[in-house]
């Protein structure tokens, strides 16, 4: 009966599950202001390249 209520108080698996959705949130987050970011970047690069050129 011990080992049983010692299982049911047991949140450390909810804990685990918690931290990984938050991290993963996190790398949403990451991926998109790179990607946002970089073709800001990029465009930038190109508007000098072709003031370059011209």
């Amino acid at each position: 009966m011990n080992i049983l209520n010692k299982l049911l108080k047991n949140e450390s698996g909810a804990t685990a599950i918690e931290y990984g959705l938050i991290a993963a949130l996190i790398a949403v987050v990451i991926i998109a202001g790179i990607t946002l970011l970089g073709t800001d970047v990029g465009n930038t690069f190109n508007e000098v390249a072709n003031g370059l050129t011209n």
